[in-house]
């Protein structure tokens, strides 16, 4: 079998994925990315009612703007200025606000394959001549030796070897890389599903994004282009099959009765889809020759939108430590242990805060919502302590540090 030698695999060459290969495209390091999906040839522009989309912190922008990848991007965004923070039937509520930290936005909401389209775009053998592409590939088998491992792919009927100093496992909760190696994850399971759908609005949601807790699950509307919202509704699994089942009319007349009529009347609802939730992360960032970054690492529940945003966060912390790396040195324990010093600490924080939220809006004993909502009082009452959720949420408690191959992000402030 041929072998040809690389620096690094990339295996999983979706959005996390591709974001580090695209991050390392102008590194003197030989790259290799498979992908079970072949890649975009180009940028597709019709946004369909139903498309998915990814929250996108104040932090995960400036990332993407330093892979080089914004400026093309941001045509799809839509800016998130304000966050409003309810429970239903309380009386609590918080809003946090872009200008509160003189930021231009506390986020953005992107349609998933738009951004995905636009990250691979870059990656092409005239952009990025040092990066091959394998598609659609299958990892089969991973066999190490004392300075490389040999991963044995699948390529339609063909079979190859290709050798590297690093695996770089981006490849989704549901890792190949992590079953080869059969590395242990903990897993929680919170017997809840995410129903996920575009729904249209009677007034105009002002780019502000609303997170509404309740007795039915959390309801979460991102806004998109015009009078349109992306809805995340957290249920219980046991409730999955019925709300999935139920006809547009009755859905929305329910999505009414939990949310309320800040948006007015629910006009029209898209495409349903729902994902059971749960929390996965593994002890373990690196193995010899082998780092993990993304899904692949950890899983969380969406609460707060934190899981692709984390997920850029290591891909920014590790290719920032590879492209000032001496190929000859790329998979040396030393250079993983320090992406762990670095990421491990983030990881532990995002997954107690979004954890500790689930766990304490989903109570429905009365002294626990009593306690809720006197804390969404005092968050909004109290600018220090909104300001710490805020530089979370944004990304901006992640600082200082280098974040991007051989750039450090700058935070842009409004004028």
């Amino acid at each position: 079998m041929n072998q040809p030698i690389f620096d690094v695999i990339i295996v999983g060459g979706g959005l996390v994925g591709a974001s580090l290969a695209a991050s390392l495209r102008h590194t003197p390091l030989r790259i290799a990315v498979l992908d079970l999906q072949p890649w975009a040839t180009a940028t597709t522009e019709v946004i369909s009612y139903d498309e998915r989309v990814i929250a996108l912190n104040y932090l995960s922008k400036q990332i993407l703007q330093g892979i080089g990848v914004w400026q093309e991007g941001m045509k799809y965004s839509v800016p998130i200025q304000q966050i409003h923070v309810s429970e239903q039937g309380g009386f609590g509520f918080t809003r946090f606000m872009a200008q509160e930290l003189n930021l231009p936005a506390l986020g953005y909401v992107i349609p998933a394959n738009q951004l995905l389209q636009t990250i691979q775009s870059v990656v092409t053998p005239d952009t990025a001549p040092n990066i091959t592409i394998f598609t659609p590939a299958q990892l089969v088998q991973l066999h190490f030796q004392p300075d490389c491992v040999t991963a044995t792919i699948t390529t339609g009927t063909i079979t190859q070897s290709l050798a590297a100093r690093l695996i770089i496992a981006a490849d989704g909760g549901n890792s190949q890389v992590r079953q080869l190696l059969k590395i242990e994850c903990r897993e929680f399971h919170y017997e809840q599903a995410a129903i996920i759908a575009n729904v249209s609005t009677e007034y105009p949601h002002q780019q502000i994004a609303y997170e509404r807790f309740g007795r039915a699950g959390t309801i979460a509307l991102l806004p998109l282009q015009s009078n349109l919202c992306s809805l995340v509704w957290s249920v219980k699994t046991a409730q999955q099959d019925e709300y999935m089942q139920l006809s547009d009319k009755i859905f929305l007349a329910r999505l009414q009765q939990h949310f309320g009529w800040r948006l007015g009347r629910f006009l029209k609802l898209g495409q349903r889809a729902a994902h059971p939730l749960r929390l996965m992360h593994i002890s373990q960032l690196i193995q010899p020759h082998v780092a993990f970054i993304g899904n692949a690492a950890h899983t969380l529940h969406p609460v707060a939108g934190q899981g692709f945003n984390l997920g850029l966060r290591d891909v920014a912390s590790l290719a920032d430590l590879l492209s000032q790396t001496a190929p000859e040195a790329i998979g040396n324990q030393e250079i993983l242990q320090n992406y762990v010093a670095r990421q491990h600490p983030d990881h532990q924080r995002v997954i107690t805060i979004t954890d500790s939220l689930v766990r304490t809006f989903s109570s429905d004993l009365l002294p626990m919502r009593w306690a809720r909502n006197l804390s969404l009082l005092a968050i909004d009452a109290l600018p220090p302590l909104k300001k710490l959720f805020v530089q979370q949420m944004t990304g901006l408690s992640a600082y200082p540090s280098r974040l991007t191959s051989g750039l450090t992000v700058q935070v842009e402030t409004k004028e």
